[in-house]
């Protein structure tokens, strides 16, 4: 990054490039100038803080003089001066967005699991900061969030989880000392939230499905063995890939790390039946062709898509079955709570979601029940 004595003319000829430009003032250290590739300009100030560098956002060169910048950036030096504390209002509020997210990231990330980390990341880098990138975290409104999750209707799905990501930053924001307390601009946000696809399997797909596992069993014995366990457990798929041999004793799995934390799981004759049939080789019960780490999601995906056109049940996914798993033992007169706790779900009310499931199996078996006792012609 060039230091150059700015002048107003020279802000006002920057040309915007490719990527974002930026030029430091040598009048002012620490003070600069950046071009968006958009073509906007925005003043910024910078200093170094327990070895990181703080990015302050000082205003748009397009409604600030390099006069008027110059003084911001002075008083941000005179206020550090002053006070001693990095966290005075003074100077906290224009501290970059981005900034204080890496912070969040790097001090919230205990409270995620891992695969939840890498995903909310993920959602951050792609959705989040392109829009708010080089904005100071004390000038975004819940008007500037809006519009941002605007833009994201094209995407609803990536919109509803990006949303809670950028809640939990100007929430942490507010416990760093960067945002007044109960500022956050993501509350009253209204998401989409609409309503998962859900589909569960019939008796008659149940068979069919049986039927082709029992033939894959020959060929691929621990694929067909997983695509069994998720029927007859109800389990997520990453909880069952990820299983070790220590994890299953006295006809049971022990979790260690499910969704909901650790939990136990009873298994039924023919799971434990599945399982006392694989041959035990190292660690894990589902390794990789390598046995150094348990088999990729990917590679039960593409045995799935195989198996559920076999069936006949092309729009089946792998987590329909843990609907299915749940529509019959509600459809048997299983109790919320009981399914609740096969599931693994700690709130009773993350369950209620699947009692609709049941309702095409209480139709299935009223239209069973008609050639028996008569209706028809």
């Amino acid at each position: 990054m060039p230091a150059t004595c700015l002048t107003q003319r020279r802000v006002d000829t920057l040309k915007p490039r490719k990527k974002t430009l930026y030029v430091r003032d040598c009048v002012i250290r620490g003070l600069g100038v950046r071009v968006l590739p958009s073509g906007r300009k925005q003043y910024f100030f910078h200093r170094q803080v327990d070895g990181k560098r703080v990015w302050h956002s000082i205003g748009d060169a397009g409604d600030m003089t390099l006069a008027c910048a110059r003084e911001r950036a002075a008083s941000l030096l005179a206020s550090r001066t002053r006070t001693g504390d990095e966290t005075s209002p003074a100077t906290t509020a224009s501290v970059l967005f981005e900034n204080v997210a890496d912070e969040v990231f790097r001090r919230y990330q205990r409270h995620w699991k891992p695969g939840t980390l890498k995903v909310n990341q993920c959602y951050y880098r792609s959705r989040i900061l392109p829009w708010f990138r080089g904005r100071a975290i004390g000038e975004i409104t819940r008007r500037d969030v809006q519009k941002w999750f605007l833009s994201l209707h094209g995407t609803p799905a990536s919109a509803d989880r990006s949303a809670p990501v950028l809640s939990v930053i100007f929430r942490q924001a507010e416990a760093y000392g960067y945002r007044p307390e109960g500022s956050n601009p993501c509350i009253g946000i209204k998401r989409y939230r609409r309503r998962g696809r859900e589909r569960f399997l019939s008796h008659d797909e149940i068979r069919r499905l049986n039927r082709v596992l029992d033939r894959k069993t020959a060929t691929h014995p621990r694929l067909a063995a997983i695509v069994g366990l998720l029927l007859l457990t109800g389990c997520r798929k990453t909880e069952v890939l990820s299983l070790q041999w220590s994890d299953y004793r006295e006809g049971r799995l022990y979790l260690r790390d499910s969704k909901t934390g650790p939990r136990t799981v009873w298994l039924s004759s023919p799971a434990r039946r599945i399982l006392d049939g694989l041959p035990r080789r190292g660690r894990w019960m589902f390794p990789s062709s390598r046995g150094k780490r348990h088999l990729s999601p990917r590679v039960l995906d593409r045995f799935w898509y195989d198996v559920r056109a076999e069936a006949g049940i092309p729009d089946v996914r792998c987590h329909d079955l843990r609907h299915t798993y749940a529509s019959v033992a509600l459809a048997h007169g299983e109790t919320i709570v009981t399914i609740g706790r096969l599931l693994g779900h700690n709130d009773p009310a993350t369950t209620l979601k699947y009692t609709h499931l049941a309702d095409a199996s209480v139709h299935e078996a009223a239209e069973a029940l008609v050639p028996i006792l008569g209706g028809e012609d």
